[in-house]
């Protein structure tokens, strides 16, 4: 019995990772490199407004990193930021 609820545990617990997974390649697939209005801020203060060149990627430290079309440099923005992708 003991077995039999270990693998049901485990099997749910793939079964959720690859719905996650399937969300997030689907979500990279459909926007991943169209550019982005970007807007960012740091404790309530706007500290970046911008665009990208294409895909925005993302880090688990609250990161932001993309090409900035401004000035063509790889750009990294750090706070809370709101990523808007063109059609």
């Amino acid at each position: 019995m003991r077995l039999v609820a270990t693998t049901a545990i485990l099997l749910l617990t793939v079964a959720t990772g690859a719905c996650t997974d399937s969300k997030v390649a689907s979500r990279e697939a459909t926007w991943g490199d169209k550019p982005a209005d970007i807007v960012c801020w740091t404790y309530g203060t706007q500290n970046f407004t911008g665009r990208s060149t294409g895909k925005v990627e993302y880090d688990e430290g609250g990161r932001i990193s993309f090409v900035d079309a401004a000035n063509g440099r790889y750009t990294t923005v750090e706070g809370e930021c709101r990523v808007v992708y063109a059609k």
